[in-house]
C-alpha cells in the first residue's frame, strides 16, 4: 500500500475515534457498565481497549501476554478490564479523545486494522444500547477488505466460503456461491461474527 492510501485510512481512523467519542459523551454514567455484543466487556472495557491499542507497543505487549501465561486473547481482555476498572469514566473519555490523531501500530497489524477494530467495536457499544452509530461505507468496505483478506482470527473466508457476498452499496464482492447481498457496513458486521447468515437472509 501506498503512504496516500495509509494516509487516507489513517484520516478514516481518526473519523471513527471523534465519532465514537460523540457517541459516548452522551451517556449516561450507567450505561457505561452495560453489557457489549463483546463476551465479558462492559461498555467501559470496550473503551479501555481502543485507548491501550492505539498505543500498544512491543515491549507492553510482551509484558501483557507474559502475565497472560501466553494467550493473546486472555492478555487483550484482562488489559482492558484491569484499565476500565481503574480508570475513571471521564478520564476514559479524556484518554479515548487523546488518542484522535494517534498514527501507532501494534507489530504485524496495519492502519487497516485499527480501522476496523474502531468500527466493529463501535458498534460492539451501539447495538446492545440501542443506539445509532453509523459507519461510513468507504471506511466500511477498506475494513470488509481487510478482514476478509486477513484470516485469523476472523477466518471469514473460511466461515463463509459456500456464499457471494455482494455489498450493495459500493463496488466491491468476494466468495463464490450463494449470493448474499447487504450494506458493507452490514457485511462487515457478517464477516466479524456479529450477526450470522440466518439472520442476514431474513432480512
Amino acid at each position: 500500500m501506498t503512504k496516500e492510501h495509509d494516509d487516507q485510512v489513517w484520516d478514516a481512523v481518526a473519523a471513527a475515534r471523534r465519532s465514537l467519542v460523540q457517541l459516548l459523551e452522551d451517556l449516561p454514567e450507567s450505561s457505561w457498565d452495560h453489557p457489549t455484543l463483546c463476551a465479558e466487556w462492559r461498555v467501559r472495557d470496550v473503551v479501555a481497549h481502543l485507548i491501550l491499542s492505539a498505543h500498544a507497543g512491543l515491549s507492553w505487549i510482551l509484558l501483557e501476554l507474559l502475565r497472560a501465561r501466553g494467550s493473546l486473547d486472555r492478555a487483550i481482555r484482562d488489559t482492558a478490564i484491569r484499565h476500565a476498572d481503574r480508570t475513571p469514566t471521564a478520564a476514559l473519555l479524556a484518554e479515548l479523545r487523546a488518542t484522535i490523531p494517534a498514527r501507532t501500530t501494534a507489530l504485524g497489524t496495519t492502519p487497516a486494522d485499527r480501522l476496523m477494530d474502531l468500527l466493529v467495536h463501535g458498534q460492539d457499544i451501539a447495538i446492545p444500547l440501542a443506539l445509532p452509530h453509523e459507519i461510513p461505507t468507504p471506511a466500511a468496505r477498506t475494513a470488509l477488505h481487510r478482514v476478509w483478506t486477513m484470516g485469523p482470527p476472523f477466518h471469514a473466508r473460511k466461515k463463509l466460503h459456500p456464499y457471494h457476498l455482494i455489498a450493495t452499496d459500493t463496488d466491491w464482492s468476494a466468495g463464490t456461491g450463494i449470493q448474499l447481498t447487504a450494506p458493507t457496513a452490514t457485511l462487515l458486521l457478517l464477516v466479524t461474527g456479529r450477526t450470522n447468515v440466518e439472520e442476514l437472509l431474513q432480512r
